[in-house]
């Protein structure tokens, strides 16, 4: 799907399932990804990841050979679209972490983010490309920042996470 010199992200495998419920499971991870209390075990794993229906397209994301992390693109629907105040756009949302917490700080969030836009822009004509971090999870505002996304405004409350919900930043890529 996308390669990009070490970079390459492939569509999930059902194999893929005891690296997500790995990664899920560490409290590193789930400090900016999901949260604490919400660890993965494998049927959790299966019932989320593996649904069918789901609009989602799922990938694993390998680095010199070795999977590290996950990221998932979708397309926003009308509701959503609404929601952040675009219309008639083509956009597309996407979601990430770096699950082998020894990758992280390398750079490789950076590769990844700025090779899936090249992706979604080329490849699927996205006008614009939108995530909604934490505001509290800077080291990723900082990544998505260096790749051109700009933060377009606060949600507040927008995400529970540890049984608190979060205030997150709408951030957006648009060439």
């Amino acid at each position: 799907m996308i390669h990009n010199g070490e970079l390459k992200v492939r569509k999930l495998e059902k194999e893929d399932n005891v690296l997500l419920a790995k990664w899920l499971s560490n409290p590193t991870v789930l400090e900016f990804y999901e949260g604490r209390d919400n660890a993965f075990d494998l049927e959790k794993v299966n019932k989320l990841f593996y649904a069918f229906g789901e609009e989602k397209s799922k990938c694993i994301v390998e680095y010199d050979g070795y999977a590290v992390g996950y990221i998932q693109f979708y397309q926003l629907d009308n509701e959503t679209k609404k929601k952040y105040g675009y219309f008639g756009e083509n956009v597309y949302g996407t979601d990430q972490f770096i699950g082998e917490v020894e990758y992280w700080n390398k750079g490789i969030g950076t590769l990844l983010v700025s090779s899936m836009i090249r992706f979604l822009t080329e490849e699927k004509h996205a006008d614009r490309i939108v995530m909604d971090p934490q505001t509290k999870n800077t080291r990723a505002i900082r990544c998505y920042e260096k790749c051109g996304f700009s933060k377009v405004k606060l949600l507040p409350n927008h995400e529970l996470h540890e049984e608190q919900y979060q205030d997150c930043w709408l951030m957006a890529y648009h060439e």
